[in-house]
């Protein structure tokens, strides 16, 4: 184990709120316009080079004049071409497609310049750097995680999360790596929901972790909140699989069966205790014989006997 300091530079590190950017739109333009853009470069591009008889047209019966030839090569040409050709670059280089369940990061210089969460054919500016976000819901199945129940027994607790970025600049700046972050604050709130209650209550019935939808709850009420600075949106963390470590797996099994076979007993006395009473009860009513306080005693120890000893009829339920 290293030393605290070193964990803590292994932590994803999280900005202040304060210190935090917030989401805004991002500049683009609809797709068209840079569809216009090209459309017009090449337009423009064609004029010239007919102008300089560069380009030769079908003779289209005298609606077109003649080109002016050599008189148009020039200098003014050559520019005029490196122009339209950059026009052109831009136009066709910041050519992008949204799609839904993404967004565009805008960056220049490492400053946060927007997000865009149009969908289609869009233009941005290729002087912006560009990223794309996945913004959709997502589900992760964590691996077994270690904890310990409020009785200090190991367990392992499997949870299924199902989230997504809300808000992508908080995620995006606010901290390193917002799924490993995401991931290691789940591992905290299992342990930290298995230890307010027992796995198993062997002696009663109070409040344990078998009721999932309790520890559901707990556990995306932590998470939720411990992931709302960044802006990441928790839907839901369902345990979807709770057992004993290991090492204390077989003890328990075996303390659990041992509960449930003095259950099972004291239910069968109850029920045997229950029939002496309405005989003794249906004798005593009826004046069918006067027992003392002997003889009664000995009518409850040999009913309690005989109605123990005799076998449960097959397919009874126990």
């Amino acid at each position: 184990m290293g030393s605290a300091a070193d964990q803590t530079l292994l932590m994803p590190r999280v900005l202040a709120p304060a210190d935090a950017v917030t989401e805004r739109p991002g500049p683009c333009l609809p797709g068209w316009t840079a569809g216009v853009a090209l459309l017009t470069a090449v337009l423009a591009a064609a004029w010239l080079l007919w102008r300089a008889a560069l380009l030769p047209l079908p003779p289209l019966g005298g609606l077109l004049p003649d080109p002016p030839g050599d008189a148009a090569r020039g200098s003014g040409l050559w520019s005029g071409l490196v122009l339209i050709g950059t026009v052109a670059a831009l136009a066709g280089s910041g050519l992008v497609r949204g799609r839904p369940g993404s967004v565009w990061m805008l960056t220049r210089c490492g400053g946060y310049r927007g997000t865009v969460r149009r969908t289609g054919l869009l233009w941005i500016s290729p002087l912006i750097r560009r990223r794309r976000m996945d913004v959709s819901l997502r589900h992760w199945r964590s691996r077994p995680i270690d904890a310990v129940d409020a009785h200090g027994t190991p367990v392992q607790v499997t949870v299924l999360l199902v989230w997504r970025i809300r808000e992508t600049a908080r995620a995006a700046f606010a901290v390193d790596d917002c799924t490993r972050l995401l991931r290691e604050e789940v591992e905290a709130a299992v342990a930290r929901a298995v230890s307010r209650r027992p796995a198993d209550d062997f002696r009663g019935n109070a409040g344990t972790l078998r009721d999932c939808d309790r520890l559901g709850d707990d556990l995306g009420r932590l998470v939720s909140a411990s992931m709302r600075e960044v802006g990441v949106e928790v839907f839901s963390v369902t345990p979807v699989r709770l057992e004993y470590a290991p090492d204390v797996a077989a003890a328990m099994r075996r303390a659990r069966i041992a509960t449930l076979e003095a259950r099972q007993r004291k239910a069968v006395l109850d029920d045997v205790l229950t029939a002496v009473a309405d005989t003794l009860r249906g004798i005593t009513e009826r004046g069918l014989v006067e027992l003392d306080d002997y003889e009664r005693k000995s009518l409850v120890r040999d009913l309690t006997v005989a109605l123990l000893a005799t076998p449960e009829p097959a397919g009874r339920p126990h």
